[in-house]
């Protein structure tokens, strides 16, 4: 699925290769401006071992996001029964987790991130079994907490996980299309 946003292009996503990407990704998971990601020291054989592990996981996926055909962001879904939050809440039936990191630049375009995000959200909904997205940022990160609201997540509590003080957040579909209609135009 390709989302076009006013004035930004065309978002879409394709599966992310371990091997072939991991340079790629290196550089975004270890930019100072990806700090929340928490891999800031790692090396390429550590991101390599990473999203391996991904890839090789049933319940985790990992995408690389494209704008305009280039890479430009990093999506992870995720079942949060198997994955990510288990025994932290109580998951509902349509449950999906998901991270994503926009990759980092020296020249930030005005909305880029939210459109991102967007796509992002548009991705997993695609999905009809989606019923309601779950994310748990780190309590520090205002700027994602803001992207979140825009997109329609409503925190519900702080969670402790074993790497940090996350806020748990949910995004039903409902909500989702009412925060970004008129925003963008799917194709």
């Amino acid at each position: 699925m390709s989302t076009t946003a006013a004035a930004l292009g065309t978002f879409s996503v394709r599966p992310l290769d371990p091997i072939a990407d991991a340079e790629l990704l290196h550089r975004w998971v270890t930019d100072p401006k990806a700090a929340f990601w928490m891999m800031q020291d790692a090396k390429l054989e550590d991101v390599e071992r990473e999203y391996m592990r991904i890839a090789a996981h049933e319940h985790h996926d990992a995408f690389i996001g494209l704008h305009d055909g280039e890479p430009a962001f990093l999506m992870e879904r995720y079942d949060p029964r198997h994955v990510e939050l288990v025994g932290l809440y109580e998951p509902e039936p349509g449950d999906v987790g998901m991270h994503f990191l926009v990759a980092p630049t020296d020249t930030p375009v005005h909305g880029f991130t939210r459109a991102v995000i967007t796509a992002v959200m548009r991705e997993l909904f695609a999905d009809p079994a989606t019923r309601r997205v779950v994310v748990e940022p780190d309590v520090g990160n205002k700027a994602v907490h803001a992207l979140n609201a825009a997109v329609g997540f409503v925190p519900e509590r702080e969670i402790q996980k074993p790497e940090k003080t996350a806020l748990l957040s949910f995004c039903t579909r409902e909500q989702f299309e009412a925060a970004v209609r008129d925003v963008e135009v799917p194709r």
